[in-house]
């Protein structure tokens, strides 16, 4: 049983954010949420688990795409409402746009937005044109 479960504190929409960190590299991979069961699942599987709020759903991370999170080590910040879980991931993109880190762009001094990270795989082949993301 994983007793640290009890003592995080989720929002009141029962929701704990989570930082995803390469564990090798320490760059962050994405910002996520979960809720009570995605913090177990993920615990027991040892891969991650997300809490879908546009689909209201609990999803793993990779069950379509193939590119599964392994977890290395999950760390609880001082007020036990946040996480930062460290990982392996497999297929090189965690990013549902096909690029290694959900962070691929940065702001440019003018403001604009600028991509600096190559694209690992064409989203639309893996989900489709409208397809479900993972």
């Amino acid at each position: 049983m994983a007793k640290f479960l009890d003592e995080l504190k989720f929002g009141d929409d029962g929701l704990i954010p989570v930082v995803i960190q390469d564990a090798q590299t320490g760059e962050v991979l994405t910002v996520a949420y979960m809720n009570r069961d995605a913090v177990r699942l993920t615990f027991e599987t040892g891969k991650t688990w997300f809490w879908r709020r546009r689909h209201q759903r609990l999803m793993m991370k990779g069950e379509h795409s193939g590119r599964v999170q392994l977890v290395r080590e999950i760390l609880v910040d001082c007020d036990a409402d946040a996480l930062v879980i460290k990982v392996e991931q497999v297929g090189g993109a965690a990013c549902h746009e096909g690029y290694p880190s959900c962070f691929f762009r940065k702001v440019n001094p003018d403001g604009s937005l600028e991509v600096f990270q190559e694209r690992v795989f064409d989203p639309n082949e893996v989900y489709g044109e409208k397809g479900e993301q993972g």
